[in-house]
């Protein structure tokens, strides 16, 4: 893992592996977690099948540059002042984490990518897929939706994800995060306590700041709402959605294929709003294939063009 200065001024901590000269696949994870997140199962099997996958820790997460200089926003107030059309006081939003994505891509020379995001990083996913298309081959959302409407879990849910423990020992830390994880489970997967354990302490010994996601939930609840905006991707886009998922609902999945034209769900019974280890077979063969086929698409196209051209030369 490295980590690389953006032109804004901040640092993205990152993991690219595969070939520099196969299809990139770029991976946008959630609300308050680290590219850790990305199980290794999907991670590794996506570069097995032939892709460069790049994954990294979103601003305020991680290793990536902690901005807390921008203080600790009111999540309550930016709320009621979003829905009185007055004005928020949010740090930074959705549009902005985009933006680093964007600044990512060209950091790195990359000038075209497909695009997988899972929950907060879905919606991030969404905003570049719509408003800079001819970056995105193709766009994969994952357990996401097209507004905050969508995207709030039940109320005792969000409390605890914008209020952690006071105690900011490290077990007190680890606790919270095996707690959290268990809540958003879904009922068809249950969680292994070991696995849970052992993940909860690497990333919390890797880095934790509480503040960080609070800004990264505000900047959630504040942005806009993008059920217009999803009209305007035409990348190839799969949506996949666990039915049971506590923090986004199956309907913001249901609305954001809904939202684009031609893409296609998929539905898992059962799963809630995590990865559980025994669906990442399938989960990366999908992504795979749903990427393979938008690589096919596109290198027809070229070619295409590139006949025209030539016959057009010969006129």
């Amino acid at each position: 893992m490295q980590s690389i200065r953006l032109t804004s001024g901040i640092s993205i901590n990152y993991q690219d592996t595969g070939k520099k000269s196969a299809p990139v696949i770029i991976l946008i994870m959630g609300l308050g977690a680290q590219m850790t997140v990305w199980p290794d199962e999907l991670y590794q099997g996506l570069v097995e099948k032939g892709f460069r996958v790049i994954r990294f820790d979103n601003r305020d997460v991680g290793l990536s540059s902690q901005l807390d200089e921008l203080g600790q926003p009111s999540l309550f107030r930016n709320w009621i002042s979003k829905h009185l059309r007055l004005k928020t006081h949010a740090p930074y939003k959705l549009e902005d984490m985009a933006n680093d994505v964007l600044q990512l891509m060209a950091a790195l020379n990359i000038k075209k990518a497909h695009l997988v995001g899972a929950s907060m990083g879905g919606m991030i996913a969404q905003i570049i897929a719509a408003k800079h298309r001819k970056k995105v081959l193709s766009l994969t959302s994952i357990m996401s939706s097209p507004s905050a409407a969508t995207s709030t879990p039940k109320l005792s849910l969000l409390l605890r994800l914008a209020r952690p423990p006071i105690k900011t020992n490290r077990e007190a830390a680890i606790r919270y995060n095996i707690k959290m994880n268990r809540l958003i489970s879904g009922s068809a997967y249950p969680i292994d306590e070991s696995r849970l354990r052992t993940h909860a302490t690497l990333n919390i010994d890797r880095a934790h700041n509480p503040a960080g996601v609070r800004r990264q939930l505000v900047a959630i609840t504040t942005s806009r709402d993008r059920h217009k905006l999803l009209k305007k991707i035409k990348a190839s886009t799969l949506v996949i959605h666990g039915s049971d998922d506590p923090i986004i609902s199956v309907a913001g999945g249901k609305e954001t294929a809904a939202r684009i034209r031609k893409s296609k769900l998929k539905i898992i019974d059962g799963l809630g709003h995590n990865f559980p280890p025994v669906l990442m077979s399938q989960m990366t063969k999908w992504i795979a294939k749903h990427a393979t086929k938008a690589e096919k698409k596109r290198r027809l196209k070229k070619k295409s063009k590139a006949i025209k051209l030539k016959e057009l030369s010969n006129d």
